[in-house]
This record gives C-alpha cells, sequence and structure tokens, in this order.
C-alpha cells in the first residue's frame, strides 16, 4: 500500500506538476544499467518554485518505484532499478549558471532516494557556458554527487540511450506531460482506494472473528442480518473499486486499443502493470474475503438453527413433561368396574392428546439428524438432545403401555370379582331355596342335585375355581383396598364352594336308591298235620315275626286294635328309622355374617333334612 505520506506527498505534488511551464518527471525512459530517469526539462521560471514545492515533487518522483515496490505490483526489474539509483537529466541550456548552481544545490541538499549520476546540458551562450565550466570545476565538491556537464544532445545520447529520452532532448520516446499527470492521478486515487477497501475488509474481519455467537433465536437473527448487510455494503465497494480499475486501464490502453500498430511507452506499460497488480490485489482480495465470509455465514446460520433446535426442543420436551405428570395422575387400579372404565377413558384421551406433541418430537429428532449429517458445527450437542428426545418418547409410550396393561388387569379383578360376588349371592340364594320336601323323594333329590351340579359348571365356565386366577400376571402391587376385596371375595368363594359339596354330598346320599333284603317265608301252618299243636304252643308264647306282602309282622295282642298303638308298631317296621328334624347343619352349614339368616329367611317354612340312620 501507499503510505500515508506518499499520498500526501502526492496531494500537494499535483499543483506544481501540473503547471503548463513545468514539465518535470519520470518519462519512463532508463539507462544502460535500468536506472530509473528523471527529466528536469528547461524551464525559466525553475527557480521561483518553492522549497516546499521542489521537495514534494522530487520526493514523490523517488517515492512511486519504491512505494509500488513496497507493494509488490512493479516487475522485478522495476524494483532493482529504483534499487540500482536514479539518473537526473537537467536541461539547462538556455538557463543561466546561477540558476544551475541553484538546481545542483537543491537536489544535492533534498534528493531523498539513491542519486547514481546528474546529467547537466549547459548554457549554450559562450558568457554562461564559460562561467557555467569555471563555476562547476570550483563548486564539484560542494554538491558531493556525481554531475558530468554535457555540452550537447550527442553527448546526452552516448550517457543515455536517445530511445529512453523524449523529443525534446532528441529522443523517440513518446511523452504527454498532462496526461502522465492525470493517469499519476487516477492510480495514486485507486491504489488509495484498494487500501482503503483492503482496511476495511480487514476490519471487519476480525471484528467477525471476535464476535460470539448468541445463545438465543433472536440475538442469533439479528446478527446474522446485521453481519449479512455490511457484507453486502463492502461487496458493493469491492465492485466499484475493481469496476474503477478496469475503467483506468482501458484508459492507459486506449491509443493502443485503438490503433493495433501502436505500442506503449515504458511509462504507460508501468501505469499498466501497477493497474492490473492492484486489480489483481482486489481480486484476491475479495476471494480471501469472501472465503471467510462464507465460513462466517454458515456458522451464523448454523448458530440460528441450534438456537431453533434448543427453542423447539425445549418446547416438546416440557410438553411431553406435563404429559407425563398427567399420566402419573392416572391410577393405576379403580375402585371398581366403572372406575377403571373411566380411568381407561381418561388414559384414550391422554393419549390422543399426546399424538401430536409425540409426533413433533419424532421429527425435531429427525431434524437433529439431517444438521448432524450436514457436518453442524454442535452435532455432538445435537446428538445428544437426539438421543434425549427418542427418550423421552419411548419413555413416555412405554409408561402408557404399562398403565394400559395395569388398567385392563385392574378391569379384569373387579369384573372377576363382581362374577364371583353375584355368583356367591346365587349360590346362597339357591341353596336356601332347595324345598325340603322336594328332597323326600329319590327324584327331588336328584333334581337339587342337578341344581346344584349346573350351578357349579357355571363357576368352571366363568373360570371361578381356581381363585389364584385374580392375581396371576399382575405386574404391579394391589393397592391395599383392592387387595382387601380380593382376599374378601376369595374367602366368601371357598365358603360357598364348601357349602355347594357339603349340599352336593347330601343330596347324592338322599338321591341313591336303597335295596331292601329279601327273607324267606315260612308256610302257612293250616296247611300242617301238627297244626293244633302250633296253636297250642303259639297261644303259650310270645308271637315271633313274620313277613307278609307288606313287610314283616308280629302277631298282635287285642289290644293292637286301638289305631294310636297300630300307628306306633307301623313305624317301627324293618331295619329303616326315619328321624326328622329342622335344619341340618351338613345341608345348609353357618354362612359368614348374615347369609345363613338371610338363607333362612327365603323360605316360607321350617327347612327339614332327612337322614338315614343305620
Amino acid at each position: 500500500m501507499l503510505s500515508a505520506a506518499t499520498a500526501h506527498s502526492f496531494r500537494m505534488t499535483v499543483s506544481p506538476l501540473s503547471h503548463h511551464d513545468t514539465s518535470m518527471g519520470s518519462a519512463g525512459g532508463r539507462g544502460r544499467d535500468g536506472a530509473p530517469i528523471i527529466t528536469m526539462p528547461e524551464y525559466l521560471g525553475f527557480n521561483d518554485l518553492s522549497e516546499e514545492d521542489f521537495l514534494n515533487v522530487i520526493t514523490y518522483l523517488t517515492s512511486v518505484p519504491s512505494a509500488f515496490a513496497y507493494l509488490s505490483l512493479l516487475s522485478p526489474s522495476s524494483q532493482e532499478a529504483a534499487s540500482i539509483g536514479f539518473i537526473i537529466i537537467m536541461d539547462r541550456r538556455r538557463d543561466k549558471w546561477a540558476a544551475v548552481k541553484s538546481t545542483l544545490a537543491r537536489i544535492a541538499g533534498a534528493f531523498p532516494g539513491n542519486l547514481q549520476l546528474v546529467l547537466v546540458l549547459r548554457p549554450t551562450r559562450f558568457l554562461q557556458r564559460t562561467i557555467t565550466d569555471i563555476g562547476i570545476r570550483l563548486h564539484r565538491d560542494d554538491f558531493k554527487m556525481k554531475v558530468v556537464m554535457l555540452s550537447s544532445l550527442s553527448d546526452l545520447h552516448s550517457y543515455v540511450d536517445a530511445a529512453q529520452l523524449t523529443s525534446d532532448l532528441g529522443g523517440s520516446l513518446e511523452y504527454c506531460h498532462s496526461q502522465w499527470i492525470h493517469h499519476r492521478t487516477a492510480i495514486e486515487s485507486f491504489a488509495v482506494t484498494v487500501k482503503t477497501t483492503a482496511q476495511t475488509l480487514h476490519r471487519f474481519g476480525a471484528d467477525l472473528a471476535e464476535t460470539e455467537l448468541p445463545g438465543d433465536v433472536q440475538s442469533a437473527r439479528e446478527l446474522l442480518s446485521d453481519h449479512t448487510e455490511k457484507h453486502d455494503t463492502l461487496q458493493e465497494e469491492l465492485k466499484l473499486a475493481v469496476k474503477q480499475g478496469t475503467t483506468l486501464l482501458s484508459c492507459i490502453k486506449e491509443q493502443v486499443n485503438r490503433n493495433t500498430g501502436s505500442h506503449l511507452s515504458p511509462d504507460e506499460e508501468d501505469n499498466a502493470t501497477v493497474v492490473e497488480r492492484l486489480v489483481a490485489q482486489l481480486d484476491e482480495t475479495e476471494s480471501s474475503f469472501e472465503q471467510f465470509w462464507s465460513k462466517h455465514h454458515l456458522s451464523l446460520e448454523q448458530c440460528l438453527q441450534l438456537r431453533h433446535f434448543e427453542q423447539d426442543f425445549q418446547e416438546v420436551t416440557g410438553t411431553l413433561g406435563c404429559l407425563a405428570e398427567e399420566l402419573v395422575a392416572i391410577l393405576d387400579f379403580g375402585d371398581s368396574v366403572e372406575g377403571v372404565e373411566q380411568l381407561l377413558k381418561d388414559l384414550k384421551d391422554l393419549e390422543e392428546k399426546a399424538q401430536e406433541p409425540l409426533e413433533m418430537t419424532r421429527r425435531q429428532a429427525s431434524h437433529g439428524d439431517q444438521l448432524i449429517q450436514s457436518n453442524h458445527y454442535a452435532a455432538d450437542a445435537i446428538q445428544s438432545m437426539c438421543a434425549e428426545l427418542r427418550h423421552v418418547c419411548d419413555d413416555f409410550v412405554s409408561k402408557t403401555e404399562r398403565k394400559r396393561h395395569a388398567l385392563e388387569k385392574s378391569y379384569q379383578i373387579h369384573e372377576k370379582l363382581d362374577k364371583m360376588n353375584k355368583w356367591c349371592e346365587s349360590g346362597v340364594y339357591l341353596l336356601a331355596a332347595q324345598a325340603v320336601d322336594r328332597c323326600h323323594t329319590q327324584e327331588g333329590a336328584e333334581s337339587a342335585l342337578r341344581d346344584v351340579q349346573a350351578f357349579l359348571e357355571v363357576a368352571e365356565q366363568q373360570q371361578l375355581a381356581d381363585p389364584k386366577d385374580l392375581v396371576t400376571g399382575c405386574t404391579i402391587a394391589l393397592p391395599p383396598n383392592v387387595e382387601a376385596k380380593v382376599q374378601e371375595a376369595l374367602d366368601r368363594l371357598e365358603e360357598v364352594q364348601k357349602m355347594f359339596e357339603k349340599r352336593q354330598a347330601s343330596l347324592t346320599r338322599l338321591s341313591t336308591k336303597h335295596t331292601r333284603p329279601v327273607q324267606p317265608v315260612a308256610p302257612h301252618p293250616e296247611s300242617s298235620p301238627k297244626h293244633s299243636t302250633s296253636i297250642t304252643q303259639r297261644s303259650a308264647s310270645p308271637a315271633p315275626h313274620r313277613w307278609t306282602s307288606e313287610g314283616p309282622s308280629v302277631s298282635r295282642p287285642p289290644s293292637d286294635a286301638d289305631p294310636a298303638k297300630r300307628r306306633n308298631i307301623r313305624r317301627q317296621k324293618g331295619s329303616i328309622k326315619v328321624k326328622q328334624d329342622t335344619v341340618l347343619d351338613f345341608l345348609i352349614p353357618r354362612l359368614p355374617g348374615n347369609t345363613y339368616n338371610q338363607a333362612l329367611g327365603t323360605t316360607s317354612r321350617p327347612l327339614l333334612t332327612y337322614s338315614l340312620l343305620e
């Protein structure tokens, strides 16, 4: 870049350089060793230049090669030329010795660069030439630089090739001082633009590099918008600078573009090279900045994506957390079938309510996977959140399934409890409702037995025979109240089953047919020859038992004609003895609580049971 001093020097130099009679400048010529040539053409009013103007002009002319060499914008030969030293050509053919001496003194005292040689075309008038020869001999050592006094242009051409000199010095080098000033002004302005643009990009890049990524969505969005706006502004400035350099390069090459046979002068070639290098530098700066901006812009976009993902993560996990609390509030066991049905309905409503949040959570996890696949800078954090999202979904679904399983088991338990209670209640009333008089006959006992067996088959069909089925497969502990109800139902079922077993056994005994043994029958005594003797003997001894068609019989005394006595004797016939009593324990055993009394209260008369006695 041009230093600030160089830019200031150029601004201060424009005025004296652009004067119509001041043509001091660098036409672009080179000495035989490549040293740059600075020409000080004939100018009668040169001594009227102030020291400041002269210093500004000479400083600028010597700083241009070094300044651009610092920028690495000149070719290696130009840089070497600046280091070799400068050659100054002074045309003082129409001037005086005093002017020559003053100019040499100014150069010796103010030339800032490496001065190799000063070639002076001395005054041509005889008197001034003589004075100049004498004066240079006397003051040569005072100038402390190599000064060669030349009498003619041919002498000058012996030091410098005529092709490197302008026409006023007998050379063929094309040079327009006003055009040189215009190009120099444009190049310096463009160089300053390049420098300013590069500094602006550097500061902006430093600010971007030091920017901390925001922690919320709104800040990330605002930062991305702000940086994008600044980038777009700088990009427009870059485009304008490149356009400025392209236009300047076209102006420098305008003559060559118009005339194919013409070529650029060395000065124009240097100017074109400088502009081309400046434009190339702008392109490189823009390319480097765009690469940095692409990375920074990607980081800002990924930051915004991450903040959105984190915000959505908090929302969906919070929603599922509230749903999980509602799930916990639903009891695993109800107090009744109706209560469990209501809990199952609440669970179903909760599942329907959770469908959309669960789907959003799964989509959020899938979106996180996409961010990870796009090489997001926070891939590890996103992967952790995705795992948590899936865990929350799976945990909620599994808890819901366990809750449903528990409620279904609770429903089965309460349903079976109701069936058991109804069966026990119906069984008690069945036992109590069986009329005793029906059991007097074998057919009545068999009918009652069939009723008992049919009722027991109902228990088997409803799987009430094994009470352990109630708690089989239950994976969680039963609540105390439900456990008490289950135990109470099991106890009641066991007692009722025992009642039915006893009733079944009793009815089985009553329904069994008893076959009486066949007794031998003696012949009638009337047919025996000893009939008279037997009659006499029977009258003297007790009458023995005898069987008739109605059963065994005995001879009765006259008193047996009494009806009451006959009923008493008939009751004692055979080996079967009948006993009458009220309700016996083996037919209707004692029930817990008031069940027994309720069972007795269902009959309108006392229940009579019969027992077979030996």
